[in-house]
């Protein structure tokens, strides 16, 4: 088991079964043996500049503040801006198609690049770096020793490097150079932000490019500072290859109640998953990104990239605290050139405003990065047109019908070229990051709830009262209040009723939450307005579903959302 260099309040409440305690690789690498050199060598990097390996905290801040990579917050956080782009590039995200991953990858949803493309951009890159000082930082990702991953990250950033060190599960050992040697990547990411493509030369798609390679466990990313691509590839990778091992990868966070009940958290950017999970009564498992394996769930990172704007201190205190001190880094939030304080309601560089810092950060996680199999999914959307409810009971049958449509809001910011909030339909709610077809996780997933009798909810995080422009967002007191109320299961005697539109069960009272929130419709000035707009709604679903009725089993139909 990992155990993070920092202290803090922490509940370790699983220990590691002797199964568990084994490490058993992912891949096998040819050499593990293989020195850093020989590593960098291998990647056509043997003529960089100087390797800044394992880094600290304060020696990477020492670098990126004299590099001019960013800014000292009055916090003590570091400040950085990413430029153009404040969010990920989804249209310039390619695999390597090869022999060894291609009949496995889901083609429909991702996107194909030739080797000779790949290789050629590579040579590029080492060319470019060649004379370059460099960041390593060798992590691991998966916080169960049965399935985690290690990877080593190059940057050429400092703050880039210091990003992966707090999103990351880094060993302490990793400090210290005894140990450097020890360390076997089984993926390597190569991130050069200030490298940009040449689309006609390259064969890519801008001068922005995310390439993953499964064959030769590479990803190169180029052509853009957000940091979050990363993150993000890396991810990626882990939901290729943990469905393989019978691992349900999933886009959730998770934490654990004192009776050790595990809840999880699906939901796409800006619904809620960082937010609710961060519940000063129920130790965070983790902040993401997740692994349901036959033991429980475990925590992929060993931080959180939480959204900051409109954060406010009295609503969301854990995020807040740990995001105003030193070894947080703070992407493209506006700050006060004198006092250096931070204005979170400032969204001229991006609504996507973001705080990276590891889990210890916060008063209450779970040290192991591991729980128990759930005793609660809730799956989160930020409902734009109004008219969802903001708390329902779904049916197994259900669940797995909005996993499969994943129905949320984009917002300004969270990608390139969303402009205002756009309804979308996310399958398994991360479908950008899912490589299998969706019907592989959605197996999984209805495996899992069937055989530990998990109870499933909707929340809606998003308006109320009419369209966004014209209703209100959802009081995170109320919402807060809902969910507690279902994990904790004071829902479970509740008198539910069916809503006309989704089939969905709404209870009648939920505590410390007024009745005429629970039923959406009654929120509505105009009740024939809601109606419209419940009836559109319901035949978004309905079309969005047609690409999943010749896969769907009869019980998951019999559910589907009809206009």
């Amino acid at each position: 088991m990992l155990d993070e260099a920092r202290p803090g309040n922490q509940a370790n409440l699983r220990p590691l079964s002797p199964r568990r305690a084994r490490c058993r690789p992912i891949i096998t690498l040819p050499n593990p043996s293989q020195t850093f050199e020989a590593h960098l060598a291998g990647l056509g990097l043997s003529g960089i500049g100087t390797v800044h390996r394992n880094q600290s905290v304060p020696l990477l801040y020492e670098h990126a503040l004299g590099r001019s990579e960013g800014k000292l917050g009055a916090g003590g956080q570091l400040v950085v801006e990413t430029g153009k782009h404040t969010g990920r590039s989804p249209n310039d995200k390619f695999f390597v198609r090869e022999p060894g991953s291609e009949t496995h990858i889901d083609w429909s949803n991702n996107k194909p690049v030739d080797g000779a493309v790949f290789d050629a951009l590579l040579e590029r890159v080492g060319t470019y770096l060649t004379g370059k000082d460099v960041y390593a930082l060798d992590c691991y990702v998966g916080a169960d020793p049965a399935y985690r991953l290690p990877v080593r990250v190059i940057t050429e950033f400092a703050w880039h490097s210091l990003f992966a060190r707090d999103l990351f599960i880094v060993p302490p050992a990793s400090s210290a150079n005894a140990a450097q040697a020890e360390f076997s990547p089984e993926f390597t990411v190569i991130n050069v932000p200030l490298f940009e493509a040449d689309s006609a030369r390259d064969g890519t798609a801008s001068p922005t490019f995310i390439l993953v390679n499964l064959a030769k466990r590479i990803i190169l990313i180029g052509g853009t500072r957000y940091a979050g691509e990363t993150k993000k590839s890396v991810f990626t990778v882990m939901n290729y290859l943990m469905p393989l091992r019978n691992v349900l990868s999933m886009h959730c966070s998770a934490n654990v109640g004192r009776d050790g009940d595990t809840a999880i958290f699906f939901g796409l950017s800006g619904t809620g998953k960082t937010t609710l999970s961060s519940d000063p009564h129920r130790p965070l498992i983790g902040d993401d990104e997740h692994g349901w394996s036959a033991d429980g769930v475990f925590n992929f990172e060993g931080g959180c990239y939480a959204k900051m704007i409109k954060l406010r201190q009295d609503a969301e205190p854990e995020i807040w605290a740990a995001s105003h001190r030193f070894g947080t880094v703070i992407e493209n939030v506006v700050m006060d050139p004198n006092t250096r304080e931070l204005d979170v309601d400032d969204a001229s560089l991006t609504e996507n405003t973001r705080s990276a810092y590891p889990i210890d950060f916060l008063p209450n996680f779970v040290r192991s990065g591991m729980g128990g199999h759930p005793t609660n999914i809730v799956m989160l959307t930020s409902d734009a047109f109004g008219v969802l409810p903001p708390i329902a009971k779904l049916s197994p049958e259900q669940a797995r019908y909005h996993f499969l449509s994943g129905y949320t809001a984009k917002v300004a910011g969270t990608e390139r070229g969303v402009a205002g909030v756009q309804p979308t339909f996310s399958t398994c709610f991360g479908a950008p990051f899912m490589v299998h077809h969706p019907t592989v996780y959605a197996k999984l997933l209805g495996e899992r709830i069937a055989k530990h009798g998990v109870s499933c909810w909707l929340v809606n995080t998003g308006w109320t009262g009419g369209v966004y422009g014209v209703g209100k967002r959802m009081k995170i007191a109320y919402t807060r209040a809902m969910v507690n109320a279902a994990i904790e299961g004071r829902l479970a005697g509740a008198r539910y009723e069916t809503e006309p539109f989704f089939g969905l069960a709404i209870p009648s009272a939920v505590p410390d939450v007024p009745s005429d929130v629970l039923n959406p419709r009654n929120a509505w000035p105009d009740k024939a307005a809601y109606d419209a707009q419940a009836k559109h709604l319901a035949g978004l679903f309905a079309e969005n579903f047609k690409r999943f009725e010749s896969h769907a089993s009869k019980e998951i139909l019999a559910v589907a959302i009809r206009p």
